[in-house]
């Protein structure tokens, strides 16, 4: 069963990581951000590989940390 998580428990589960979180829900604003992470790291390079690797159809790869940093999106 997928796990749906907001943009907050992302931060309390992976603190300062890259998430790449799959079907993405967004709101008005990216704090409103779910959805299931599919992968984590510190290191954004690697959420990159994976993202080739699993190929999702919907995705986005956010950091888990202070200052947003929304990185790159196929919706």
């Amino acid at each position: 069963m997928r796990e749906i998580l907001t943009l907050e428990e992302m931060k309390v589960r992976f603190p300062s990581e890259w998430v790449l979180v799959n079907e993405p829900q967004l709101g008005k604003r990216l704090e409103d951000l779910a959805g299931e992470v599919l992968f984590h790291s510190p290191d954004r390079d690697e959420v990159v590989r994976k993202v080739a690797e699993l190929r999702p159809r919907e995705f986005l790869i956010e950091f888990a940390g202070p200052g947003h940093k929304h990185v790159l999106s196929y919706i």
